[in-house]
């Protein structure tokens, strides 16, 4: 037992006389406890946005046959958010079962991105991984008596394999590859043959593992490391969508990368079949957070990877279970948190001791009930520097983020930023992407929402930045500004 749960199980006694909350009984619902534990399979593709997939596309030139035919065989999620709009945090809400402000992982280091002289604020400093004594979701399937492995980027500091995964490949605090073609220059992962590609390894390397474990309950983690850049493909696959008219090279590329992603999906699929373990697996596909914006593939959603507005934090997500979820389409807005007391629900895993902020989606996902309404937030006390000026659609042209925090409720969404203290509010129902900021207009309902993301920083005890920069230049951060939208406006 590690110590910190004996320390913590000390807090839970002091908690519950004081009348605090925590989270310790076995995670069980009347549905899910007369189901054979499944099997489970996690894809999480890494920066694949929301519009990026065949059935949500809005051009005919990404082929995903295969994502688009488990997309009818799966619940589809419409309104799937990632925990974070970049990288590490995202994962960190994702196998911790929190929200940013419990674990410390807000960006990918350092939180003191962009121009010194535009930071108005001295951001929070940003924790690299998750603390050892966080329980991982792993951990908690590893305890169910699941096999577990990790084939991937990890990009949370320890090795998965110290934070509860039995196997690892290609897992470490790296946060990209380097070479998509072996040699990868990876740790935890031999080169292969000369050329090898890391997508085809990597499904080579969890087919095999799946395999190996198909007598006992197991948990597959596949965090490709693609879609992510640097954008390197098989030149035939790249020379196909420049022959379909995608002019930029590496936007060709990027629809190649995509499309052997999906190949490889269609592998693992194709293979769960043949070992007869199709009906007793339960598949998660998903993105860890939005991706870049492309020219070649316009999105409804504003802006991508690294902003909090819909287009950096919109993903998408499919649920497949045979015979037991329903295939259809589901628009309630859900979050990557809830992955954790979701699969430990159906795993009937002990829930571990530490607060979990995600809901459990069983009773939703097996068709018995809607869930609770509730409302879903997000805290980056950190400055991210622009991508893509021309194409980023951020608050302002030098940032994708700046710090601040968000909240969405019902079909409603508020953007709060720190440094002059300004709101945004979208009616996402009329508004997908995020034009009209309704703050004067819908005061009523600015308020409501104020309260509660207000309420939420406090409770949840989130650290906001109010220690100005003494760096900051305000005359220069504005002619930046006026100097870039300029130049968006001309080209």
């Amino acid at each position: 037992m590690k110590l910190h749960t004996i320390f913590i199980s000390l807090c839970v006694m002091l908690l519950s006389a004081c009348g605090g909350k925590t989270n310790t009984s076995a995670v069980e619902s009347p549905q899910t406890s007369t189901l054979k534990k499944p099997n489970i399979l996690m894809i999480v593709v890494d920066d694949l946005g929301w519009s990026d997939v065949g059935y949500n596309q809005t051009t005919d030139l990404f082929e995903t046959p295969n994502i688009d035919e488990l997309s009818k065989q799966s619940l589809r999620f419409d309104q799937a958010y990632a925990g974070a709009a970049n990288c590490a945090p995202s994962r960190a809400v994702l196998m911790s079962g929190q929200y940013g402000p419990r674990h410390g992982v807000y960006t990918v280091s350092p939180s003191t991105r962009g121009n010194e002289k535009t930071r108005k604020l001295i951001p929070i400093k940003n924790k690299r991984g998750l603390n050892l004594e966080v329980i991982t979701l792993a951990e908690s399937l590893k305890a169910a008596g699941y096999a577990t492995g990790h084939f991937g980027k990890w990009h949370l500091g320890a090795d998965p394999d110290k934070q509860g995964f039995d196997t690892n490949v290609a897992g470490s605090h790296q946060g990209m590859t380097f070479h998509y073609f072996s040699p990868y220059k990876l740790p935890n992962i031999e080169d292969g043959p000369k050329g090898e590609y890391l997508t085809d390894r990597l499904t080579t390397e969890v087919i095999d593992w799946v395999k190996s474990k198909k007598n006992e309950p197991f948990f597959a983690y596949l965090p490709y490391y693609t879609v992510h850049t640097p954008f390197q493909a098989v030149a035939d696959t790249v020379k196909k969508y420049q022959d379909k008219g995608i002019k930029d090279i590496k936007q060709a590329t990027y629809a190649a990368m995509v499309e052997s992603m999906d190949t490889n999906v269609g592998r693992i699929l194709s293979m769960l079949e043949a070992e007869n373990l199709a009906d007793d697996t339960l598949v998660i596909f998903t993105s860890d957070n939005g991706g870049y914006r492309m020219s070649s593939f316009p999105s409804p959603l504003r802006a991508g990877k690294g902003s909090y507005y819909d287009g950096g934090l919109r993903v998408p997500l499919l649920v497949r279970w045979p015979d037991v979820i329903t295939p259809n389409i589901e628009q309630t807005p859900v979050i990557n948190a809830d992955f954790y007391p979701t699969l430990l629900s159906f795993a009937n895993a002990e829930q571990p001791d530490q607060e979990l902020d995600g809901m459990d989606l069983s009773s939703l996902l097996l068709g018995n009930e809607t869930i609770t309404s509730r409302d879903l937030f997000w805290h980056f006390p950190i400055y991210l520097q622009a991508h893509h000026a021309l194409t980023d659609q951020g608050q302002d042209p030098l940032f994708r983020t700046r710090p601040g925090s968000a909240i969405r409720s019902g079909n409603w969404k508020l953007i709060q930023y720190y440094e002059n203290n300004e709101f945004e509010l979208y009616d996402l129902a009329t508004d997908q992407g995020e034009t009209v900021n309704l703050v004067n207009s819908a005061p009523e309902k600015f308020k409501e929402l104020k309260t509660k993301l207000l309420n939420w920083q406090q409770q949840i005890g989130a650290d906001i930045p109010t220690q100005l920069n003494p760096k900051y230049d305000a005359q220069f951060n504005e002619q930046l500004i006026a100097e870039k939208l300029l130049q968006i406006k001309e080209q």
